[in-house]
């Protein structure tokens, strides 16, 4: 069995969504100290896992190994447009690990970025998600982080599926932006 650890990096909005109705990140969402964050724990990660409407758009963006969830492939593919990214289709039957194997990776750090559908199939195999979030920013009708949500709030579903918080750190201050580490 592959050894990896996973884990998830999200920001949300007070009433916890990741974007707004039109699914797009909203500039009010984007704050210095977390995109610093978020940065730096991609740069150390050996594989980047997401849907076809997210990605991270940073300099070092194209030298990243990464799976893009996809229903435009039977199962697992190489993607034309990046020779450093595999198109994964869950729902085509091959395995996660399979499309790892796929894109040159069987161990280390695996960082699920999104979008809601992604960070669900990852719910119950998360070593450790970094949930950051916005206080002042409120995005009514947007796209909530996770299912269940806004029903739920983000830290309910984490810890509904055995995940605790533990340390929280300070991303951007005037903001009162912070992260937490949900750990198992």
């Amino acid at each position: 069995m592959p050894a990896f650890r996973i884990e998830g990096y999200v920001i949300v909005s007070a009433d916890g969504m990741l974007a707004n109705a039109q699914h797009v990140m909203p500039d009010e969402l984007k704050f210095k100290g977390d995109k610093a964050f978020f940065t730096a724990a991609l740069d150390r990660a050996d594989l980047i896992v997401h849907g076809r409407n997210s990605y991270e758009d940073q300099p070092n963006s194209p030298n990243r190994r990464r799976i893009i969830l996809t229903r435009k492939v039977a199962a697992v593919a190489s993607d034309p447009a990046n020779p450093k990214a595999v198109l994964w289709n869950p729902r085509g039957g091959a395995t996660f690990e399979t499309a790892c194997e796929h894109a040159g990776v069987d161990a280390g750090v695996v960082a699920i970025i999104g979008g809601p559908d992604v960070f669900d199939m990852f719910m119950d195999r998360y070593d450790a998600f970094w949930l950051s979030q916005a206080p002042k920013v409120r995005l009514s009708g947007g796209e909530p982080c996770f299912g269940g949500v806004p029903d739920r709030s983000p830290e309910q579903v984490l810890a509904a599926h055995g995940l605790q918080a533990a340390e929280t750190l300070m991303l951007d201050e005037p903001f009162g932006v912070t992260v937490t580490a949900w750990r198992r």
